[in-house]
């Protein structure tokens, strides 16, 4: 990839698949910001209540929820991420009016979202464009966990949910036709990242 040729990156990808590895050395090559989905989570929870966003509060008001099997717990967050969809899209149609570029990754992504066609009445084109990076390995993903959070303990039960919605996320990506990568081999993730971003522009294909 020898030139930027998006205003915004979508990067999705299940919890500990190792997307924050690809967004931010991204971000960073190109002199873009990185927005976190879980940063626009705290702001909508900071303003609205469970009334008026019931899937954005689940976890709090169902807490026995995170007892349910790895399935029924992907459907739940599946349901999130469309919940969340209406402010991404507000977000991304601002980039793309004001022409100010920028990185955003999360778990909450469904490919089907990111090749709309327009965004909060701003046209897309080519200047939106996604990448997914999966991890299908529970194993894996149980290890990632144990480094990055090693006073967490075990958390085989997010280690399973993780490996579903990835598996998940890279069936969505491939119907939808948008670029998805394994997050392993890590020495070369950025490399296969920047090949599959130079391919068309996914909006509009």
């Amino acid at each position: 990839m020898t030139e930027r040729g998006w205003i915004v990156l979508l990067i999705g990808g299940a919890s500990g698949a190792g997307k924050s590895s690809v967004a931010y050395p991204l971000g960073r090559r190109f002199g873009v910001p990185v927005l976190e989905i879980d940063d626009i989570v705290c702001a909508l929870e900071a303003m609205t209540t469970p009334d008026q966003q019931p899937e954005l509060f689940y976890w709090q008001t169902h807490p026995t929820a995170f007892d349910a099997p790895p399935e029924q717990i992907m459907a739940q967050g599946i349901a999130l991420a469309a919940a969340l969809e209406p402010a991404l899209a507000a977000i991304i149609g601002n980039h793309l009016e004001t022409d100010m570029p920028v990185v955003i990754e999360g778990d909450f992504l469904r490919p089907a979202f990111t090749v709309h066609s327009g965004y909060a009445g701003q046209p897309a084109e080519s200047r939106v464009r996604a990448l997914f990076v999966v991890e299908p390995d529970a194993d894996q993903i149980a290890a990632n966990y144990a480094s990055r959070e090693p006073d967490a303990g075990e958390q085989r039960k997010r280690a399973e949910v993780s490996a579903a919605w990835s598996r998940w996320l890279a069936d969505e990506a491939v119907r939808h036709g948008v670029p998805v990568i394994a997050a392993r081999p890590w020495h070369d993730v950025l490399e296969r990242a920047a090949a599959a971003l130079d391919g068309p522009g996914l909006s509009g294909h």
